[in-house]
């Protein structure tokens, strides 16, 4: 029975420095994303790789697995990262600008100079809590002059990062049509949204309807709308940031819409 007894307060003690330990973390789920957390802080510590060309924008398609396409233009201009799971949040942080930079302290080739990127695809092998694997271009920024490729050779650092808005300067909101969309099925990407730069809602309106149907997330900063009956354009979407912002885009997609398409709305954040 004494000996039962020990192992049971054993156990007990177990439990007490398992949840102490699990409590002095914050809690990052969906509904409290480590994005929105991020937002307005300050510096934090994390670990940076890169992937892809040296002078890249990362994947060999200039796209990712937010969905955006032709990363090595303007607003992108090759800036992007990969964001592991706290960053990425299932593709509710695509979108989102980070401001890295890394010091003398970090790497000889370090120039401390802040530059900042953009969440465009997801890190699947994390090496640390946060991780940006950047592309071969955002990496080489962060070195003194002449010294982006010794910086690369690198691998891996540590650096400093922070949330900040979005300033996608003479855009506004676009509306791609992706590919497979049919009347029974539209789906769209949503790119350039400033200030948080992420969408955690977006909505449909069919032409003369006056009623809003809810998209969902089909992955990335992809939308989704299934119907059982051929929608009617044309549509005004409705997006909403993570801060609660909201934006109608009344009649952007045409009736006479097409698969594989940009529509330019006149609105932004």
């Amino acid at each position: 029975m004494a000996a039962q007894a020990a192992a049971l307060l054993a156990l007990l003690a177990v439990l007490v420095v398992t949840h102490s330990g699990a409590s002095a973390l914050p809690v990052v789920n969906n509904h409290t994303s480590a994005v929105r957390q991020l937002r307005g802080g300050g510096w934090q510590a994390a670990k940076a790789t890169w992937y892809g060309a040296p002078n890249g924008a990362g994947p060999d398609d200039n796209g990712g697995a937010c969905g955006f396409k032709n990363t090595n233009q303007y607003p992108f201009m090759s800036m992007t990262s990969c964001g592991n799971q706290p960053l990425f949040q299932d593709g509710q942080g695509c979108g989102a600008c980070y401001q890295i930079r890394c010091t003398a302290k970090n790497n000889p080739a370090c120039s401390g100079e802040v530059k900042t990127v953009m969440i465009t695809d997801m890190n699947y092998y994390p090496v640390a809590r946060y991780h940006f694997d950047l592309s071969g271009t955002a990496f080489g920024s962060m070195a003194r002059p002449g010294l982006n490729d010794k910086l690369r050779h690198a691998g891996i650092i540590d650096i400093q990062f922070r949330r900040v808005a979005c300033n996608h300067r003479g855009l506004t909101v676009n509306f791609h049509v992706e590919a497979g969309s049919n009347p029974n099925y539209l789906a769209v990407l949503v790119e350039y949204a400033n200030k948080a730069g992420t969408v955690v809602q977006m909505d449909a309106m069919e032409a003369n309807s006056g009623y809003w149907m809810p998209m969902r997330r089909s992955w990335g900063s992809i939308w989704r709308l299934d119907s059982y009956r051929p929608l009617r354009g044309p549509f005004s979407m409705r997006i909403r940031s993570e801060n609660g912002r909201t934006l109608v885009a009344n009649n952007v997609i045409p009736a006479n819409w097409r698969p594989n398409t940009d529509y330019r709305s006149y609105v932004q954040f």
